[in-house]
C-alpha cells in the first residue's frame, strides 16, 4: 500500500511556544482565570496540562517569592480539547510562612479537576537525599520519542500512525529500557525516561521559578502511568485496555531548569482493583533531587 509522505514536523521552537501559551493563563475576574483551547491530537485533555495550568492559576495568586513545595489533584471528568478551561482559585490561607489554595478547573458548568497546593517562604533546614541510579545511559546517547515515532509510523495503523505523525512535541522524551509499542513483553514494574523541553527557554523564562515549576508538572503526566503495566505486558494500543490518570501529586524539593535533562525514576508498587499505583524520584543531569511525583490510574482490561 503506498502511503502520502509524512508532513514535516513544526519545529520544536514552535511547539515550546504554544506550551507558554497555554500556560499564559487570562484573568477574566478575580480569582479567576481561563485558558485557550488546544487540540494536540489527544482524545481529552492532556492531564499534565491541567495540573500545570492549575498551578499556574494558584501561583497569580500568591505572594511573590512562595513557591509551590507540594500539589495533590483529581481528575474528576475528561476535559474537552477543543474548549477552553475555566480555573476558580480559592484562597484557603495566607500565613506567615505557608499560604494555601484550592484550584477547580471547570468545564460546560462542572468540575473535571481539583487540587490544593502548598506554597512557602524559602527557607533553610535540614538537609538529605538518595543518590540516583549510578547505571543510566546519557540522554543524548538515546533516541528521542519523536525520531522513534517518525521512524515507526510507517508500520503504525490508524489512527496511530496520524497522531504520531502530527501532534506536536513540546518536550523531548528519551526512554532508558524503550518498549515495543504494539508486541509489549513483561518486564519488572520499573522504567526510566529522560526528559527536557524540546528547545530552550529565553533567559528570562529560564529565571522564572513559577513558570519552570509549571513546565515541570506538564512533563510529571507524559510517562508514570506506563509503569504499571509494564508487568502485565499490555500496550496503550491494545483495545481492551481503559486507561487514565485518577489522580495526581508532586513534592517539589528544588525548582527545576527544564531547560536541561531530567530522570524519570519510576516504579509502581502495586495494581489492584482497575487501579496501578505509580511513583517517580527525579533527578536533574547533575543527580540533584528536584521532585517526587505519585499517581494512581484507572487501568481496567477487559479483554
Amino acid at each position: 500500500m503506498n502511503l502520502p509522505p509524512p508532513p514535516a514536523p513544526r519545529p520544536p521552537e514552535a511547539a515550546v511556544a504554544g506550551l507558554l501559551a497555554l500556560l499564559d493563563l487570562e484573568e477574566v475576574e478575580t480569582d479567576l482565570f481561563r485558558s485557550q483551547s488546544t487540540d494536540a491530537g489527544w482524545i481529552r485533555v492532556y492531564g499534565g496540562q491541567v495540573v500545570a495550568q492549575a498551578l499556574m492559576a494558584a501561583s497569580r495568586t500568591v505572594e511573590q517569592g512562595r513557591l509551590c513545595h507540594s500539589l495533590h489533584s483529581y481528575f474528576i471528568r475528561p476535559g474537552d480539547p477543543k474548549l477552553p478551561i475555566v480555573y476558580k482559585v480559592e484562597r484557603d490561607r495566607d500565613g506567615a510562612g505557608f499560604t494555601t489554595r484550592r484550584v477547580v478547573a471547570i468545564q460546560k458548568g462542572r468540575p473535571i479537576f481539583n487540587m490544593a497546593a502548598s506554597f512557602q517562604v524559602p527557607e533553610d533546614g535540614l538537609e538529605h537525599a538518595v543518590t540516583p541510579p549510578a547505571d543510566v545511559p546519557h540522554p543524548e546517547s538515546l533516541e528521542s520519542e519523536s525520531d522513534w515515532a517518525r521512524r515507526n509510523a510507517p508500520h503504525a495503523p490508524e489512527p496511530w500512525r496520524t497522531i504520531w505523525l502530527t501532534r506536536e512535541r513540546p518536550l523531548d522524551v528519551r526512554a532508558v529500557e524503550p518498549d515495543d509499542f504494539f508486541k509489549p513483553e513483561k518486564r519488572p514494574p520499573h522504567q526510566r525516561h529522560w526528559c527536557r523541553l524540546a528547545a530552550p527557554l529565553s533567559p528570562e523564562q529560564a529565571a522564572d521559578p513559577v513558570l519552570q515549576r509549571c513546565l515541570f508538572a506538564y512533563a510529571s503526566d507524559m510517562t508514570l502511568l506506563d509503569t504499571c503495566l509494564a508487568p502485565h505486558a499490555i500496550s496503550w494500543a491494545n483495545p481492551a485496555l481503559q486507561s487514565a490518570s485518577l489522580d495526581h501529586a508532586i513534592w517539589f524539593n528544588q525548582t527545576p531548569d527544564m531547560n536541561l535533562w531530567h530522570l524519570f525514576d519510576q516504579d509502581s508498587p502495586m495494581a489492584g482493583g482497575g487501579r496501578g499505583m505509580n511513583r517517580a524520584i527525579v533527578h536533574d543531569i547533575e543527580g540533584r533531587p528536584i521532585a517526587c511525583v505519585m499517581q494512581e490510574g484507572l487501568i481496567r482490561y477487559r479483554p
